[in-house]
């Protein structure tokens, strides 16, 4: 090792991975102990960790990966166990193209490519990958080959630019194209010579079509007095004058002016010539060409009448943008609570969790004793009202965990019906108004059923219990003038709209409304949370929120979520799982070592065999050195180098896949994007009891 062991200045030979290849095992693999290696490895070794290149040996007929810091950025989220792995292994959907690669070099050969295409799982989702790759063999201390350097250069970036340049290259192509095709084909109307002296005007066939002489008319002698008669009575004077300007002082003649139609329209031309004169300085010869502006001018036309309103236009955008400028204050406002929130919700839910767990296994162990059941139930609902309120912290903060899904709005208003007529009591009507074809949006289902069941309920106590509450649901296209400063694209978008006819909110409540812990409520009667959960919902599903309010008329809260023009999943039916506990291998992964005591003792009352880890670190060291598990329970947030995704990523590589199942408080988006889980990501959120626990191991162990 002491190889390694200073880095005499080279910040390469003690950077991490030269930590890494010290810390490693190698006695497991065919290198052997790292103090017995032969000095051509090591000083290639050395080599390698200095470059700034990514590079990557692969040692031996099984090509044990050797990496540099450069490589273990280009690997993605396979490192760091991709080091003293097989390459075959290590980059399963690859691994034809290795073996090829490793046989070659250390029989002596050298292999290149340029822009090579490989399809890659650098983390856990295929991509196409542009590389530049080198590889030669490495002698051994006798000079036989023994291994592979590999040199990577990612081109992706510059494989993709290169294809951009060259579509705008080929569209330039085609502009050109399109030019001299309309340069031949001509915007010119025709061209004219008046002959002063003899007062003779002629021209080509353009020109006479222009002024619609006869077809049989002689080009060379056309009565000027027919094309006079074909231009628009107010530009004659006009037209003339120039004219005469023009044979008066030999300036360049240029006029604009209409030419009635056949079909009775008027045409805009531009005409442009000059007058010629002879050596005795008089006038004698006037030729000229027609141009058609008529395009230019009706686009004029349009931009004149467009800019008479444009003091109004302007005073208009300013309102706009003050008005834009107050909503972001206001969801600037919104988000930095929103922060807080979702920061205390991890911690207040582990509390939860290690309390819940405990009062479970202490209802458990004292089946018989009624006076502590009474009481473990009693602090069990208050430890449920407790996640409620961290679950509706982390709505508001759009932070909760959400598993989209594209839905049928008529659907969802046909399931809500009698649940709204349960909560709301008989006292309230509802008026369901749904379009006959609803566009489809993709949401969380439960999320949005919970936002409308939590806004019909406001209603209902705006109106004191008595009344009609309108649901409706309607297609709308949205336009860049109303989406300005709220975060949301012009686009198709479905509007849910719950109305009521009670009290109404002053301006001052109503600016107020979305924020948490507010409400006009008697104390005992709210949170002050379900607005707050609404707006966080549906900012988090990429809509927006609006309520208008009258005092005396009643509120309208609408919700708008952008269309989805993906298909309807298909049914599945739901495979229930009775078994009672399990023989499986499951690793906790937990750095609480609270919870983590509930956990496995929860898993073993029910029979599994568990095995723990403080961290994601201890994990894949435990796995990595063999140890064989059936599904890997992790918290999402943990400290350490390896990340809970870390461990996802290499268990989905492994065959069979290892299962996976998360548990968190707060994701924190290291599972998810924008907090939305992905199909194939199981997640159990704390607090949880027993029946929920294995539920959920269940479900992900049965595929």
């Amino acid at each position: 090792m002491q190889f390694l062991s200073d880095s005499h200045g080279c910040a390469g030979w003690n950077g991490e991975m030269a930590g890494r290849i010290r810390a490693f095992d190698w006695s497991q693999t065919e290198l052997g102990n790292i103090d017995t290696w032969p000095a051509s490895l090591c000083s290639t070794v050395r080599l390698m960790l200095a470059s700034p290149l990514p590079m990557v040996m692969l040692w031996g007929r099984e090509g044990y990966m050797i990496y540099n810091d450069a490589y273990s950025t280009f690997a993605g989220g396979r490192h760091p166990y991709l080091l003293g792995s097989p390459v075959e292994l290590g980059w399963p959907e690859v691994a034809e193209f290795n073996r090829h690669v490793v046989d070659t070099c250390l029989a002596g050969g050298t292999l290149s490519y340029r822009n090579k295409l490989l399809e890659l799982l650098r983390d856990g989702v295929p991509e196409d990958v542009w590389l530049d790759l080198y590889y030669s063999p490495v002698a051994d201390d006798e000079g036989r080959p023994a291994g592979v350097m590999a040199m990577v250069v990612e081109t992706t970036e510059y494989v993709i630019s290169e294809r951009r340049r060259q579509e705008a290259e080929d569209a330039y192509r085609a502009d050109n194209e399109r030019v001299r095709l309309a340069l031949n084909a001509g915007a010119l109307l025709g061209s004219f010579v008046w002959d002063i002296k003899g007062n003779v005007l002629s021209g080509d066939e353009r020109f006479a079509r222009t002024f619609s002489y006869p077809t049989e008319q002689n080009l060379a002698d056309l009565p000027a007095d027919i094309a006079e008669a074909k231009i628009h009575p107010d530009d004659r004077s006009w037209v003339q004058e120039r004219v005469s300007q023009s044979v008066a002082t030999g300036e360049p003649f240029n006029a604009e002016y209409r030419v009635l139609r056949p079909d009775g329209s008027y045409l805009w031309v531009q005409a442009s010539g000059c007058c010629e004169f002879n050596e005795q300085g008089e006038p004698f010869r006037f030729p000229g060409v027609l141009i058609d502006i008529h395009e230019r001018k009706i686009a004029e036309e349009s931009l004149l009448k467009f800019t008479r309103n444009l003091e109004q236009r302007v005073a208009d955008e300013v309102d706009a943008r003050l008005a834009a400028e107050e909503q972001l204050r206001q969801s600037q406002k919104l988000e930095a609570i929103g922060g807080l929130t979702g920061g205390v919700a991890h911690d207040f839910n582990n509390l939860l969790q290690v309390i819940a767990g405990n009062l479970h296994l202490l209802a458990r162990h004292e089946p018989d004793n009624a006076n502590v059941q009474r009481r473990v139930s009693a602090s069990i609902a208050a430890v449920e009202r407790g996640a409620k309120l961290s679950s509706q912290l982390l709505a508001f903060a759009r932070r909760q965990p959400l598993s989209p899904a594209v839905c049928d709005p008529q659907l969802i208003f046909e399931g809500l019906g009698e649940l709204l007529q349960r909560a709301l009591g008989e006292t309230i009507q509802i008026d369901v108004q749904v379009p006959q074809e609803p566009w489809y949006i993709n949401v969380d289902r439960n999320q949005l059923e919970n936002a409308i069941l939590n806004l019909a309920i406001n209603a209902r106590d705006a109106m004191q219990g008595e009344g009609t509450i309108e649901l409706s649901a309607g297609n709308v296209a949205l336009d860049r003038k109303f989406c300005a400063g709220k975060g949301i694209a012009a686009g198709d978008y479905v509007r849910v709209a719950v109305a009521d006819s009670g009290a109404g909110m002053s301006p001052e409540v109503l600016g107020q409304a979305f924020e948490p812990f507010f409400t006009t409520k008697a104390d005992g009667q709210g949170t002050g949370l379900g607005l707050s959960m609404v707006f966080g919902f549906v900012k988090q599903s990429g809509g927006h929120i609006e309520i208008s309010s009258i005092v005396g008329q009643g509120t309208r809260v609408q919700l708008y979520f952008p269309r989805s023009l993906r298909a309807l999943p298909s049914e599945t039916t739901l495979r229930n799982s009775p078994r009672q506990g399990g023989h499986e291998t499951i690793l906790v992964v937990e750095d609480n070592e609270a919870v983590r005591s509930s956990a496995v003792e929860l898993l073993s009352e029910e029979g599994y065999q568990v095995l723990t880890a403080a961290n994601g670190d201890q994990a894949m060291q435990m796995l990595l050195e063999g140890v064989r598990v059936n599904l890997i329970f992790t918290d999402v947030v943990m400290p350490g180098l390896i990340k809970s995704s870390d461990l996802a990523a290499w268990a989905k590589v492994q065959n069979p896949p290892v299962a996976v199942l998360f548990t968190s408080g707060h994701t924190r988006d290291i599972i998810s994007r924008n907090h939305q889980l992905s199909p194939d990501t199981h997640l159990l959120s704390k607090p949880y009891g027993p029946e929920a626990l294995t539920h959920m191991i269940h479900t992900v162990l049965s595929g």
